[in-house]
């Protein structure tokens, strides 16, 4: 296991989450080269944890979506590696946690199920490969309000959804990404969190997260299908998404299941134009 890590984890142990979370942290330090950033101590001592996360990249283990561990790392400038939500991944995997504080087997096996993930770097890599072909030149229409411009693909092939989404469609895959207002909204962004190779996904269901100084924004999935592919890029580099969220800022690709029935509740260019105007607006008042 070549896989090491500065472990940040969630500091809520009055929860299961919070729990977990130290599990998959312990299960680390115990049989990688890891180590644990505690936070408590971060905050009032950091510099007895500034060699660790200069040598080591950093993984941010949040318990629920208050996400103290990644606020913390916000806090701080931190550049985050590779991001986990404890709550998620037992939706991903229908697993239920306990209403207590003691982990039993479910806990447990979650944990077990997380480190694997963690530590196959090989097999997520061949998993993540990028399969959808988009137009190597983009035909943009640009909207400007005040100092401000805003982009977007005219190119037959691509959809957008009311929450700032779009989808690139060829035959039954997809890329998704979001447009330039939500870049510009959030300026510059610092962390993102992929969904999970394999997982299945509803029409307007999250998949993903974005984050910067500013805010959190969730990804709405324009499509329904399974996660075949995510942008690692982005991992490294999230700041990809401000430079050009149509290409090299994409979040992730996906096997569509009924695309037929997703489009009716999608705008084409045209239709998302004036929806686009319209938030710009409101947003610059």
């Amino acid at each position: 296991m070549d896989k090491s890590y500065a472990i940040l984890p969630c500091n809520g142990l009055d929860k299961c989450a919070g729990c977990v979370s130290k599990e998959v942290a312990v299960m680390l330090l115990e049989n990688t080269d890891s180590e644990i950033v505690c936070p408590v101590f971060y905050r009032v001592a950091q510099t007895k944890y500034n060699q660790v996360l200069e040598e080591k990249p950093l993984l941010v283990i949040d318990g629920c979506n208050v996400r103290c561990a990644s606020k913390l790392a916000g806090e701080k400038n931190l550049r985050i590696n590779k991001k986990i939500n404890i709550t998620e991944e037992a939706k991903d995997h229908d697993i239920v946690l306990s209403h207590g504080l003691r982990i039993g087997e479910n806990e447990i096996s979650l944990a077990k199920i997380i480190f694997d993930k963690l530590t196959r770097s090989s097999e997520v890599a061949t998993q993540t490969k990028s399969t959808v072909i988009i137009p190597e030149v983009l035909n943009y229409k640009v909207y400007t309000k005040d100092k401000f411009i805003f982009r977007i693909p005219q190119d037959e092939g691509f959809y957008f959804n009311e929450n700032d989404v779009w989808v690139y469609v060829s035959g039954n895959k997809a890329r998704i990404g979001v447009t330039d207002f939500v870049q510009k909204s959030l300026s510059d962004i610092m962390f993102f969190t992929a969904p999970t190779i394999g997982r299945e996904i509803e029409q307007f269901e999250e998949v993903g997260d974005i984050e910067s100084g500013k805010a959190m924004f969730e990804i709405v999935s324009p499509v329904s299908g399974m996660i075949t592919a995510v942008n690692e890029k982005l991992l490294e580099s999230p700041e990809l998404i401000n430079e050009n969220p149509y290409e090299q800022g994409w979040i992730a690709e996906m096997a569509l299941s009924d695309f037929e029935s997703d489009k009716e509740l999608l705008y084409d260019f045209e239709g998302y134009l004036p929806v686009l105007k319209r938030k710009v607006d409101e947003f610059h008042v």
